[in-house]
């Protein structure tokens, strides 16, 4: 199947992915069968602990397997409104931790107000920074201390230890200027004073699965230390899910076949019970809900009986017993070690 055009309209490309996926080229049992082998079909929410936002599609990168597909040209970005409904909604049921997300996230105008607004609540506030972003423009060269200042829990995109590996996945100089940005963040105390957190996060740059998240932290640590004297926290393993971007690399390397055969033939049932869409509510841009942010890129909105899709209606007694939507995609979610955004799941 040719590969999908980048021209596309993000709904139209949505479906045609979905339509490959569940149709065009379905590959040995589905999930819903695994699944249902284990008694976790239909799959259900444990409780809903932690609120993704996603603050927008615009970002200075144009990553190659982005599953958002974000970069320059994006226009969606969430607003003051949509941020207004959500923050009732953290209120109204005490919801603890909110990961906000993007494309980049600082590049929304209302990005701070939220932040500063989040933290008077006293929330856990978690930011997906591409860390070029601190260095993009003037206005951006205070977020360390901006994000110090209201004790975010940073979390980091850097696929590999060495700039040949990363660049050829982020692009041009993202290495170079990652280590740069890394070194403002531990002169502030992130990755070395307890209270700031900077863990970052690794996704393999072809067609297989992460290695062992714990051998990887090790051997990231001591070479980004011994050559870069740099220092994080964790290093959380994220296995890349055939949708977007990195399926269009998957088809057009002729690599779709094999990797899907992989991710379902290491399917981990433990991983499976472990599955983040189970804790986590994910809000689009729009104020849209979905059951994970990788859902929310296909345009996969939850699905209850008596509650809303939007934030602005919403009923959490609904949400928390719904089924969660799945398909194919899903198998990258419960293969090997498992993989969430906070890394492996087992």
């Amino acid at each position: 199947m040719a590969s999908l055009a980048k021209q596309q309209h993000p709904l139209a490309r949505s479906e045609a992915q979905i339509n490959f996926l569940e149709k065009d080229c379905f590959i040995g049992p589905s999930f819903k069968e695994k699944l249902a082998e284990q008694g976790l079909f239909p799959l259900k929410p444990t409780e809903i602990e932690i609120f993704q936002m996603n603050l927008g599609k615009m970002c200075n990168q144009t990553c190659r397997h982005c599953h958002v597909d974000a970069g320059p040209d994006r226009k969606e970005i969430m607003t003051q409104e949509t941020m207004l409904q959500c923050l009732d909604q953290i209120k109204s049921h005490g919801l603890k931790v909110v990961d906000l997300t993007g494309g980049a996230p600082e590049m929304n105008p209302y990005f701070r107000w939220l932040v500063e607004e989040l933290s008077s609540l006293g929330v856990h506030i978690i930011v997906r920074c591409n860390l070029t972003i601190i260095l993009a423009n003037p206005k951006f060269h205070d977020l360390p201390q901006f994000f110090k200042t209201n004790n975010i829990e940073v979390i980091s995109s850097l696929p590999h230890f060495t700039a040949v590996r990363t660049n050829a996945q982020r692009g041009s100089q993202v290495f170079e200027k990652s280590i740069q940005a890394l070194k403002l963040l531990n002169k502030v105390g992130y990755g070395r004073e307890p209270t700031y957190l900077l863990n970052l996060v690794y996704n393999p740059s072809g067609a297989f699965l992460p290695g062992d998240q714990l051998a990887l932290e090790k051997e990231f640590k001591t070479r980004l230390k011994s050559t870069y004297d740099v220092d994080f926290n964790q290093l959380f393993t994220i296995t890349n899910l055939p949708i977007s971007r990195y399926l269009d690399y998957l088809q057009q390397s002729g690599n779709y076949e094999a990797y899907m055969e992989n991710l379902i033939a290491t399917y981990n049932p433990t991983a499976a019970k472990n599955v983040m869409c189970r804790n986590t509510l994910s809000i689009g841009w729009d104020g849209y809900l979905y059951d994970c942010d990788f859902n929310q890129m296909l345009d996969m909105k939850i699905v209850t009986n008596n509650s809303g899709t939007h934030i602005s209606n919403i009923d959490f007694k609904s949400l928390q017993s719904r089924n969660i939507r799945i398909g194919q995609h899903c198998f990258g979610c419960t293969a090997g070690a498992g993989s969430s955004c906070g890394g492996a799941t087992t």
